[in-house]
This record gives C-alpha cells, structure tokens and sequence, in this order.
C-alpha cells in the first residue's frame, strides 16, 4: 500500500461565527497582568480536514487539523509514494527535518494520526487496540474559564448531575484572592472530590509557592502552570519547594525534545502532551513519563471532537484524567461533532470517556453533511 494524495479539506459553517481573543488587564495586582476575553465576530466559522488517501481506497482523515497550505505542500513532496504502514520512519523523517523545511515541531502530527487511523482501517481493530488498552474508560475532570466562586460551584454540580467528581479551577486573579477561593470551593465540595488549579501563568514565584503550600494543606491534586513555562529556573525551584506535584510545559507539549528537558531538569512534575502533535509523539513523551515514575495528562480533545484523546488515555496507564472545558453538559463533545458532521463524537457516562469500537479512530461521518459544508479541497 502506497500513500497517493494528502488533502486538506476547508469546511464553512453556514450559521457559527468566529469569536477573537482580546487581552484585558488584571485589576488588583502589583504587577501588570493579562487575561483575555472573547470578542465575537461576523465572519464565518471555518475548519479544516486533513486527508490521507491510499493506493488501496483507505483513507485516514483527522478533523480539525491546523496544518495549512504551506505545511501540506510539504507532507505531499516528502510522503506521496510512501507506505502509510512506515509511521516510525516518516516521523523520525519529519521530526529530523523539521529544522530544515523551517516548521515549528510537532507541526506534521495531524498527518501521523492519519496514518494511525490507516492503520487500524486495514487491520480491522480500533487504534486503542493497535495500541493495547490498559482500561475501558478514562475518568473526566471539568473545567472552564475564570469565575467567582458561586460560578465554580454551579458549574461543579452542573458535572456531578453526570458523574464527574473532579474539576479544574481556571483562576486569573492572583495568589491572594486564589487562596481563600480555593479554600471556600474545598469546604463546599467535601473531602472526596478532586480539585486541581491552573491559574495561567498568573503567579509570580512567591505566589506559586504560597498558593501551592495552600492546596498542599487542602489536599489539591496538582497545580498547572502557575508561571510563564519560559522561566525553567523558577520552576525548578518552585517543584523542589512542593509537596504538590506542578505541571508545566503545555506552551512547549508541541516540542517533545524541551518538554523531556523540563522533567530532566526537574522543572515540572508532570508532562502536559496534546495528541494534535501526534499520537506517535504522545506515546514517546508517555513511556518517558513512565520511567520517570510520573504522568502525562492529555490537554483538550485531542482531535475529532474528542475520540482521539479518548483512545489515547485508554490506553496510557500514567494518566488520571480526560479534560473537558466548557459547559457541564455530557453531550458537548457530540454536538460540537455534529457541527461539522460528525455523528459519534463521545458522550460523558458516569463521568468517564471511552472511545468506540471500529476500525481506526472509529469516527463516522456524515458525507452528505461534509460536502455541503466543504468549500474547497487542495
């Protein structure tokens, strides 16, 4: 089998518009500090989807994709003609490359996906079986954006009226107002249900430090990237401080070389991976984790509306969570699929993800609904 095309598809869709960052000044601090909020637009929402066909008819697809047109010039010069079935090799090929085609790292890992999805196609078997499965289903934290604390504790019993018992706090407004905020959601919620706090590199490192004394006391389970990632020096000293485990490097899980560096180097606890950056890498940065005696905790969906990450953390046995933002309601995935035509993005059960059952990612599409939003193919 032969790869014969790569394709990127560009959907338009007929009723979502775009929405913009724009950054906002946090009031109240001694520092200047930023957060953003979401400015809507008139302009049409649009995705993308990269496709990967073969000589054989089996075609490996991944939605959305951010791979653009430059990139796509690229994987068609270096990978038409070649076996999907050779993943190792292209990666080692791309990967090496990278510094000479002048891309970011991690940029081809939509395209190594594909050939993931290939793969389980011509086999039969869904990936998480490719891969070897260590559980049937992955448990979910929630989380969303920055709130007051009646905002927190709404959006936790929102996630409890479907089984999920452990949310992640985004908090922007420093360490002083976080620490009694972080008390007040503990003394809510009880004893037995998980909390964890990523304050968006909000923190300076007495913060860090006083914040994450704080959730030591109140039992938090980690705390995320308190700090720029670009600041290695701080964070080591941050993580030899703590008890509590930090994790960093979610600006840098597109490099797999930097985010090994930071848990070598003993600036981050726990590896941040996103499997947009592809799942050949992920599983690389997982075993890594592994014999370091630590987890990696997969950021997002992961891709396809979040069957990716689903397969993935069913089979990494050193991860604890799937991450859902936005909405406690247990059909969001599924309806964001729906959008763009897919039909069986994942449904949060008993608040836990699982992944299904057919060849590849398993993703099923709608074509009709796919062609009618397309609007070119290159």
């Amino acid at each position: 089998m032969k790869i014969t095309d790569v394709k990127l598809r560009t959907l338009r869709h007929p009723t979502l518009r775009q929405s913009h960052h724009q950054l906002v000044q946090v009031p109240g601090l001694r520092r200047i500090q930023y957060t953003h909020t979401g400015i809507p637009t008139s302009e049409p929402m649009y995705s993308h989807m990269l496709e990967v066909e073969t000589d054989e008819g089996v075609t490996g697809r991944i939605a959305p994709t951010s791979i653009n047109r430059y990139q796509l010039e690229i994987l068609k010069t270096h990978t038409i003609g070649e076996s999907p079935f050779a993943r190792e090799r292209l990666y080692q090929m791309l990967q090496k490359g990278t510094r000479w085609v002048y891309q970011e790292p991690g940029w081809f890992g939509e395209f190594d996906n594909c050939l993931w999805d290939i793969a389980g196609k011509v086999a039969g078997l869904p990936v998480y079986a490719l891969i070897g499965r260590v559980r049937d289903s992955l448990p979910v934290y929630l989380t969303a954006g920055d709130m007051d604390l009646q905002g927190y504790l709404d959006h936790i019993e929102g996630g409890r009226s479907f089984g999920i018992n452990a949310y992640k706090l985004h908090t922007y407004k420093g360490g002083r107002a976080d620490i009694p905020l972080l008390t007040e959601v503990r003394k809510a919620v009880g004893d037995d249900y998980e909390l964890l706090n990523d304050p968006v590199c909000s923190y300076n490192l007495r913060e860090a430090i006083e914040v994450g004394l704080a959730m030591e006391e109140l039992d938090y389970i980690w705390l995320e990237e308190p700090m720029h990632e670009q600041k290695m020096n701080l964070y080591q000293e941050l993580c030899s401080t703590l008890r509590i485990q930090v994790m960093a490097t979610e600006r840098l899980m597109h490099d797999i070389d930097l985010t090994a560096q930071w848990l070598i180097q003993g600036a981050t606890d726990r590896l941040r991976a996103r499997a947009t950056f592809g799942l050949t890498q992920v599983l690389k940065l997982a075993h890594f984790a592994e014999l370091h005696g630590t987890n990696v905790e997969f950021n997002g969906p992961g891709g396809l509306y979040g069957l990716v990450h689903a397969h993935v953390g069913c089979c990494v046995d050193n991860t604890d969570y799937y991450e859902l933002l936005g909405p406690a309601d247990p059909r969001r995935l599924r309806a964001e699929g729906e959008e763009w035509g897919l039909l069986n993005a994942p449904i949060i059960e008993d608040g836990r993800i699982a992944p299904p059952d057919g060849p590849g990612w398993g993703a099923i599409w709608d074509e009709e609904r796919l062609r009618s939003l397309t609007v070119e193919t290159q």
